[in-house]
C-alpha cells in the first residue's frame, strides 16, 4: 500500500469517525427534543381536559346519556380518556388497562407519569394524570408516535448516508491532496533511486515550497552538491597524489635497479645512487605524512581545548631556531587564548615557519607576531608573484620558481584546512621584499 493510499484512508477514517460521533450526538438529541415536545403537548392537553369534560357531559346529556363518559375521545391527533371514580386496577377501559399505578395516581398518592404503549397496531405516547379540579377523575392523553418515528427514521438514514459518503469523499479528497503534497517526495525518491543506481551525484531537481518537504528537498540538493564536490575533491586529490608520488617512486626504482645491476655497491657511482635513493625515500615519506595530515585535520577535529596561541608559536620558533642555517627570528607574542586542537594548530604554524625558513635568504630575518587571535609571519624572501597568490593554498600547487625546491605543495594546503576547520581564515600577501601570511582564529573571551 502506497503512502498516498494510506494518507487517503487515514483522512477518510478521521472524517468518518468525526461524522459518526456527530451522528451519535445529533440523533439522541433530536429524539429527546421530539419526546419533550410531545410530552409538553400532552401536559397542555391535560390542562384543557376540564373544558373537554364539560363538553362531553353536555353532549352525553343531549344524546340521552347513551355515550359512555370513559370512552376515548379524539382531539385532533390526541386521544383523551376520562376515568371517573372509583378507579379499579385490572379493569379494561377500551384503551389501556388500568393498573395499580393508575389507582395510586387517582388517589393522589403518586404523581402523573408518561409511558409508551401500543394500541390497535399504533404506538402512542401516553400521559396519565389527575384532571384539574376533577375531584379524583383520572385523565389519559395520548399521541401517536408515527410522525416522530418517521422523522427519526429519515434522520437516521440521512446521517448514515452522510457518514458513509462523507468518509468516502474525505478519503478520496485526502488521497488527491496527498498526491499533490507528496509529489516533491516522489521526485526526491526518484532522484535518490537514480543516484543509488547510477552513482551519478550530478543529478539535480528543483525543490519548491516553503513547507517541511520543500526544506527537505533543498537540504537534499545542498547535500548532493556538497557530496559531489567532496567526491570530486577526493578524486582530484588521488589523481594529484598519484602524479606527485610517481616521480620519486620512478627515480627510487631506477636507482635501486642500477644498484642491483652490474657491480652493485662496488660501482663508483653507488654512493651517489644510495644518497639519491635516501633523498627520494625521504621525499616520499614527507609526501605520505602530508597526505595523512590532510586526512587527519579534515572537517572534524580530534579534540579541542583552550590553548595559548602565543605559547604554541613560541614552541615552534624555538624548534626552528635550532636548525642549521636558520634565519634570524624576531617575535612579538602577546598572550592570546583560542579554543582549538593544539596539535593541529602547531602543525599549521610549523608549516608556515618552515615555508618562511625555506624562502629566506642567508642571513635573512623572519618576523612573527601574535595578537588578538592573529598569527602573522613575514619573511624577506623573493615574495609571491601576483598570478600565484590566489592558488598558494591549493593542494599540490607549486609556483614556477618553487618547482626546483624540495616540497610537495601540501604544506600551505594543510594550513588552510586546519584554520578553516577551526572557523578561522588565512591569507598571504606579497611585500616589496618578502611575503606576509596572516592566520586568524576566534578568540576565547
Amino acid at each position: 500500500m502506497t503512502l498516498r493510499t494510506r494518507v487517503g484512508l487515514a483522512g477518510g477514517i478521521v472524517v468518518w469517525l468525526a461524522l459518526a460521533v456527530a451522528a451519535l450526538v445529533i440523533y439522541p438529541t433530536l429524539r429527546a427534543n421530539l419526546h419533550r415536545q410531545i410530552d409538553e403537548s400532552l401536559v397542555q392537553a391535560v390542562a384543557q381536559s376540564p373544558t373537554l369534560a364539560v363538553q362531553l357531559k353536555q353532549k352525553n346529556e343531549a344524546s340521552g346519556g347513551r355515550a359512555p363518559i370513559d370512552s376515548p375521545v379524539k382531539l385532533g391527533n390526541t386521544l383523551v380518556q376520562f376515568l371517573g371514580r372509583p378507579v379499579f386496577p385490572g379493569s379494561n377501559k377500551t384503551f389501556i388497562d388500568v393498573t395499580e399505578r393508575d389507582a395510586r395516581v387517582a388517589a393522589g398518592t403518586e404523581p402523573a407519569y408518561f409511558q409508551d404503549t401500543s394500541h390497535g397496531g399504533v404506538e402512542y405516547r401516553v400521559y396519565t394524570a389527575l384532571m384539574p379540579e376533577g375531584r379524583g377523575t383520572l385523565v389519559r392523553v395520548a399521541r401517536p408516535l408515527a410522525d416522530q418515528n418517521a422523522v427519526l427514521t429519515g434522520l437516521a438514514a440521512l446521517l448514515i448516508i452522510i457518514t458513509v459518503a462523507g468518509g468516502a469523499l474525505a478519503a478520496l479528497g485526502a488521497r488527491l491532496a496527498a498526491r499533490r503534497v507528496l509529489r516533491p517526495v516522489h521526485v526526491l525518491t526518484d532522484a535518490v533511486e537514480h543516484v543509488t543506481a547510477t552513482q551519478d551525484l550530478t543529478a539535480r531537481f528543483d525543490p519548491t515550497g516553503p513547507d517541511e518537504i520543500g526544506r527537505l528537498g533543498r537540504s537534499f540538493a545542498t547535500m548532493m552538491t556538497a557530496l559531489d564536490a567532496s567526491v570530486h575533491a577526493q578524486r582530484q586529490l588521488v589523481a594529484d597524489a598519484s602524479h606527485e608520488l610517481r616521480t620519486p617512486l620512478t627515480s627510487l626504482t631506477t636507482n635501486l635497479e642500477l644498484l642491483a645491476d652490474g657491480a652493485g655497491l662496488r660501482d663508483p657511482e653507488a654512493p651517489a645512487l644510495v644518497r639519491a635513493a635516501i633523498d627520494q625515500a625521504a621525499e616520499l615519506r614527507s609526501l605520505v605524512n602530508n597526505l595523512v595530515d590532510l586526512a587527519r585535520y579534515g572537517k572534524d577535529t580530534a579534540r579541542t581545548e583552550d590553548t595559548r596561541l602565543d605559547l604554541v608559536a613560541e614552541t615552534v620558533i624555538a624548534r626552528a631556531t635550532g636548525r642549521v642555517a636558520a634565519p634570524r627570528f624576531s617575535s612579538a607574542l602577546s598572550p592570546c587564548l583560542v579554543h582549538v586542537d593544539p596539535d593541529a594548530i602547531e602543525r599549521a604554524i610549523g608549516n608556515l615557519v618552515d615555508n618562511a625558513v625555506k624562502w629566506s635568504p642567508p642571513g635573512g630575518r623572519v618576523l612573527i607576531t601574535v595578537a588578538g587571535g592573529e598569527f602573522s609571519i613575514t619573511d624577506e624572501g623573493p615574495g609571491i608573484p601576483p598570478e600565484d597568490l590566489p592558488y598558494v593554498f591549493d593542494r599540490f600547487y607549486r609556483a614556477a620558481r618553487a618547482r626546483s625546491m624540495p616540497g610537495s605543495g601540501l604544506g600551505l594546503a594543510i594550513v588552510r584546512q586546519v584554520v578553516e576547520t577551526h572557523g578561522g581564515t588565512v591569507a598571504a600577501e606579497s611585500l616589496p621584499r618578502g611575503t606576509r601570511v596572516r592566520l586568524r582564529l576566534p578568540v576565547v573571551h
